[in-house]
């Protein structure tokens, strides 16, 4: 996709070197390791094109991790929203928040959240506070915290009077091994056929509990023999009664999709309404000014409550700049999302006010997530985890006009850090070989993670990266507000030669990018 008329280019100040910095994963003092730039500005063709190489931003600095030098390699991780169906974790959610808002119900039991996952990037966090005098927390996609909590929080609860509740439905703990009701003990407890205390233990006088979903495939059966014997009956009637096609039957049967919880249509008398609005953060829309003090606010709230930030880190410069500023051009091509490119804001609305903001990147071939930041007393929504459901489900619309769009990139997998790996649950998803930068399965990494770190997925030992450097001279090179090639730059150029300063920037970057970038020198 070339860059639209008009479009300024990207124009980036690359910083020579890697530097070491202290790691918010596994605690290193100096094992994070990364290399960075500053984009002035940025065309989304060129991050797309940056990001399918490993780098990733935070406000306008960019940077890529030393993969096989830093102590928690981050992999670049994308998921396939055309092919993805939620999780029973993640329908637990969906349905939690439908219940809320069509009925008010609050989930039973302790709601308390688990701690969110802010183990920051200190390798871009420290490389942007040092190259920009910017003190931001964090880059990662944090909805994670919900979704650890939602995946291992699948306990089994008690219910009384099935045949009454015959609708409520149960969670099953995926840790219990042994079949409950089925009247073998577990090989752990020991059986004493005594009377049992009041309200203690399984009362042994009576028949032994069974699944509520055992209850009701049971029941359903006997509706569908009573159902058969019906029709025999009325012979006649049945014959007369619409038949559904093979495609609406395969429809019935298919399992719900997101966009059946998320666009759900709620009753007249909902007791919450929810509203998503997509504005533009940059260069700033006029919804996204009018609402900017209120969405600040959430963030100053969440930085306080979930990160324990005191009052005078969360400044509004330190937001602007952090969630705020983007170096990516805004785009429209007629081909385009209705959105158009570029950075945005995903703005939750509960009854009238914002209870979260997810920041995204809209690209020519994905949705990338870049943050989450929410109300905290909303926490019991598990927001974190909705919003990733809705950005694939946004992901899904976009790609109906604009077909090439069909991605939804989450950040970095860090395998090596186990609360990093729940991006992994969303599939199908890919992760970026570090070497040739091809798009692997999840499935075929993860046997080779578990034994190393820092692994090359692609397993064609003759594969190479098809963007390695061939001809460095035909780098672009803004000199003097001049824009030239590279060979022409060396013949200007006064002092010390640079040559292997330009020559690493050129070798991250791949030969497309530096054809097409602007590599600032002064």
């Amino acid at each position: 996709m070339a860059a639209a008329p008009g479009t300024s280019p990207t124009i980036v100040e690359y910083f020579e070197g890697e530097d070491f910095y202290h790691c918010g994963y596994c605690k290193n003092e100096t094992g994070s390791r990364s290399n960075g730039m500053w984009a002035h500005s940025m065309t989304v063709q060129d991050y797309q094109d940056l990001i399918d190489r490993g780098w990733r931003r935070s406000g306008k600095y960019v940077y890529k991790p030393v993969m096989n030098q830093t102590c928690c390699p981050q992999y670049t991780i994308r998921c396939r929203p055309l092919h993805f169906q939620p999780s029973k974790s993640h329908k637990k959610v969906l349905k939690k928040m439908l219940k809320f808002l069509s009925k008010g119900e609050f989930p039973k039991g302790n709601i308390t959240e688990e701690p969110m996952d802010s183990q920051m990037d200190d390798a871009a966090v420290d490389d942007f506070a040092l190259k920009s005098k910017l003190d931001i927390q964090s880059d990662h996609r944090p909805f994670d915290e919900d979704h650890n909590k939602v995946v291992e929080s699948e306990v089994k609860e008690k219910e009384e009077d099935l045949g009454a509740k015959e609708t409520k439905e149960l969670s099953q703990s995926y840790t219990k091994k042994e079949k409950l009701g089925s009247g073998e003990p577990s090989s752990s407890v020991k059986v004493v056929p005594t009377v049992p205390n009041p309200g203690k233990g399984a009362d042994l006088s009576k028949p032994p509990c069974r699944k509520a979903k055992d209850i009701r495939k049971e029941r359903k059966r006997q509706k569908l023999i009573l159902k058969s014997q019906t029709d025999k009956l009325e012979g006649v009637q049945v014959q007369h009664e619409p038949q559904l096609l093979p495609s609406e039957k395969s429809k019935l049967n298919q399992p719900k999709s997101i966009e059946d919880f998320i666009f759900d249509t709620l009753p007249e008398d909902a007791a919450h309404r929810l509203e998503v609005r997509v504005v533009r953060s940059s260069p700033p829309s006029s919804q996204f000014k009018a609402s900017f003090q209120e969405s600040y606010q959430v963030y100053k709230r969440y930085q306080m409550v979930i990160h324990q930030d005191p009052p005078d880190k969360p400044t509004v410069s330190q937001f602007t700049r952090f969630l705020c500023s983007s170096p990516l051009e805004a785009e429209n091509p007629p081909n385009g999302p209705d959105c158009g490119y570029g950075s945005f804001h995903q703005q939750y609305w509960l009854d009238g006010k914002i209870i979260a903001v997810g920041v995204i990147d809209i690209l020519p071939y994905c949705v990338s997530s870049v943050y989450l930041y929410y109300d905290p007393d909303y926490s019991f929504l598990s927001l974190g985890v909705y919003s990733a459901l809705w950005e694939i489900a946004f992901t899904r619309q976009l790609h109906e006009k604009t077909s090439q769009l069909s991605y939804y990139y989450m950040g970095f997998y860090i395998h090596s850090c186990p609360k990093m790996r729940y991006k992994g649950q969303y599939k199908p998803s890919d992760l970026l070989c570090p070497e040739t930068y091809v798009w692997v399965p999840i499935e075929q990494c993860l046997p080779a993670l578990e034994n190393s770190k820092y692994c090359r997925f692609n397993q064609d030992t003759k594969a190479v990266d098809e963007e390695q450097i061939k001809e460095l001279d035909r780098l672009r090179v803004l000199y003097k507000r001049t824009i030239m090639p590279y060979n022409i730059y060396k013949k200007r150029q006064k002092g010390p030669s640079d040559e292997a300063v330009v020559q690493q920037y050129a070798d991250l970057v791949g030969q497309t990018c530096s054809e097409r970038m602007l590599l600032f020198r002064s």
